[in-house]
């Protein structure tokens, strides 16, 4: 286990060296000037060098790439042009909007998905499999934006149980943020749980057929033991693979709902960062939503070697 961790500790470094080199390749050496491109075509040529100056880029690239992941690993991510805030506060500031909201679309998407994925594959080819399966491939032809817009027309302009939009803070109580963070996280579930539970139907249908299967059946057990008790632990290595790659499109991809609710998180400062071309949070917070995809990855790297530990073994 530990050669195991080790190797995939060194995809993760190098991984995440890839993508700070990548991402300061596209916002910092592609042509033009990007103090110009910051304020304006209309600046004052003083006004510009003065703004090049300030951030850095009289330097030379290289020089400019060693300040910036410095400056990451100590956590100084400098200041945003726009909002004269260190970049760090309104990143923390905001996260404290993402990660919850993510989270609880994951949970709904977990439990949605399992439970009709494992239900389906259940009763395999019968109406109950046919109808959800239908209802399934709806769910993922239905833009998440679509949705959140009949979610709010319905639950907000005509039921009146929900706010449009906005978010109170977490400090006018935990369950006043959680309630508007519920018609956003399903709008985002949605979607996502519709294909995780095509996938979850998917694998289970595959262990169901295997000879171990057959021999559980023949000991006499019932079908809802076998599918607890040996199935579904099988079938969990692709569910885990689609599930850590929804959760980091979920972390990196709320761009869109986050504006139809008007919610203050992360994908919604990248969106007005790129609006007052603020290239300081732009490039930190992409590379902070990278850095997230790759964890997530590496965390389902590890819980691969733990549900099947065949896994770690053809790795070692």
């Amino acid at each position: 286990m530990g050669l195991f961790l080790f190797k995939r500790l060194l995809t993760l470094l190098a991984t995440l060296v890839a993508a700070s080199i990548v991402v300061f390749l596209v916002l910092e050496i592609l042509p033009g000037n990007a103090a110009q491109v910051l304020m304006g075509p209309d600046a004052a040529p003083e006004a510009v060098q003065a703004l090049s100056t300030k951030l850095g880029l009289d330097h030379p690239p290289l020089a400019r790439y060693g300040l910036w992941i410095s400056g990451l690993l100590v956590g100084d991510l400098g200041e945003s042009y726009t909002y004269s805030t260190p970049v760090l506060e309104l990143v923390l500031e905001r996260l404290a909007v993402t990660v919850p909201l993510a989270v609880i679309a994951m949970l709904l998407t977990t439990v949605l998905a399992l439970a009709v994925g494992i239900y389906a594959a259940s009763r395999h080819n019968r109406l109950g499999d046919v109808g959800l399966m239908g209802l399934t491939q709806i769910g993922i032809a239905v833009p998440n934006f679509w949705f959140a817009i009949l979610l709010i027309l319905l639950f907000s302009v005509h039921l009146q149980w929900f706010s449009a939009g906005g978010f109170p803070g977490w400090s006018d109580g935990v369950a006043e943020a959680l309630k508007s963070l519920l018609l956003p996280a399903v709008s985002l579930a949605v979607v996502q749980a519709a294909i995780l539970a095509r996938i979850t139907r998917s694998a289970v249908l595959e262990v169901l057929r295997e000879d171990f299967v057959r021999t559980a059946r023949a000991k006499g057990l019932s079908q809802r033991a076998i599918l607890w008790g040996h199935v579904l632990r099988n079938a969990m290595i692709p569910v885990v693979t689609v599930m850590g790659l929804q959760f980091a499109n979920l972390l990196a991809g709320t761009i869109v709902v986050e504006n139809v609710f008007y919610l203050p998180g992360l994908g919604r400062l990248v969106f007005q960062s790129i609006s007052n071309r603020d290239l300081i949070v732009v490039r930190n917070c992409v590379m902070l939503l990278a850095a997230m995809v790759i964890v997530v990855n590496f965390v389902v790297d590890v819980l691969y070697a733990v549900i099947d530990p065949r896994v770690k073994a053809s790795d070692v």
